[in-house]
């Protein structure tokens, strides 16, 4: 349950908070590194004990079947996933080691993935710890849902919310963190290479941050969350999906994030979210 004073303390005093919508898998062999290099969208061949550094796991068309963060150990890399798909992902993972020495674990039930939130609008990183053992952060912790808040304030897209298995990156806007345009193949490089230097990174939709404006006409008066899934209209045209959505405190109106259509994605643009029979002006951020 989201909580007001939590929130405010992490505005000024920095959070911590267990993520428990986040599992981890585990790789060891000497061929590790090389091998998930050639599968995902950053570089990770060049990580160093102790770095982290987010990407994509693609399908050949482009498309997602994971975001990830790989933490570099000196014995093995640890792959903050989504939760629901761990299980998935270590079968899929494993079935793709062939000659190569590589080992793929499902470690969830031995790792706590944590994500310390910096104050005032601070850095936020994961810390991954032995199950039950200390994070090691000073900040206060929070719960899930207040940082589930401060994660749509901020725009930053969560994987089987604003993205799934239809997305590509580069609508979801992740490629500046997520894909290195320099190392080597992966599965997908086809497409995105293709998308950013002959298509000049245009894509028919694109993940925007919205924010309301005044109150809702017509209908309920839902609460931010009940709008997730609703439509994005520009006039009659409907351009898009809300795929995240909640009241900002600190802003005072619902906020979100959501596609829209790639002539709608300017700063200022403003649109209006449909859901039953009530509509909400709001301003593209």
């Amino acid at each position: 349950m989201f909580s007001l004073d939590g929130y405010r303390a992490l505005r000024t005093d920095g959070g911590v908070v267990r993520r428990t919508d986040r599992a981890v898998l585990s790789i060891t062999g000497a061929d590790r590194a090389a091998w998930l290099q050639g599968l995902v969208t950053n570089d990770v061949a060049s990580l160093a004990p102790g770095e982290t550094r987010y990407a994509a796991y693609l399908t050949p068309q482009g498309r997602m079947i994971t975001d990830l963060h790989v933490t570099a150990r000196a014995d093995r890399l640890l792959l903050d996933v989504p939760s629901p798909l761990a299980a998935s992902l270590r079968d899929r993972l494993d079935g793709l080691v062939f000659a190569e020495d590589a080992q793929v674990i499902d470690n969830s039930a031995a790792l706590d993935v944590w994500s310390s939130i910096g104050p005032n609008d601070g850095d936020i990183t994961d810390v991954i710890v032995e199950a039950g053992q200390p994070h090691g952060v000073s900040y206060p912790e929070i719960n899930l849902d207040t940082f589930e808040v401060v994660r749509i304030e901020r725009g930053i897209p969560r994987f089987l919310a604003d993205m799934d298995t239809e997305t590509i990156p580069l609508e979801a806007g992740i490629e500046d963190r997520a894909i290195s345009f320099t190392k080597g193949c992966y599965v997908g490089q086809e497409v995105i290479v293709r998308v950013t230097h002959r298509g000049g990174g245009r894509v028919a939709k694109k993940l925007v941050r919205w924010q309301a404006v005044g109150q809702p006409a017509g209908g309920d008066q839902p609460s931010g969350w009940s709008v997730m899934g609703a439509r994005i209209f520009a006039a009659d045209r409907d351009i898009g999906r809300v795929t995240s959505a909640a009241f900002s405190p600190d802003r005072g109106a619902v906020v979100g994030l959501g596609y829209v259509h790639r002539d709608f994605v300017d700063p200022g643009s403003e649109v209006t979210v449909v859901w039953n029979d009530a509509r909400s002006k709001v301003t593209i951020r």
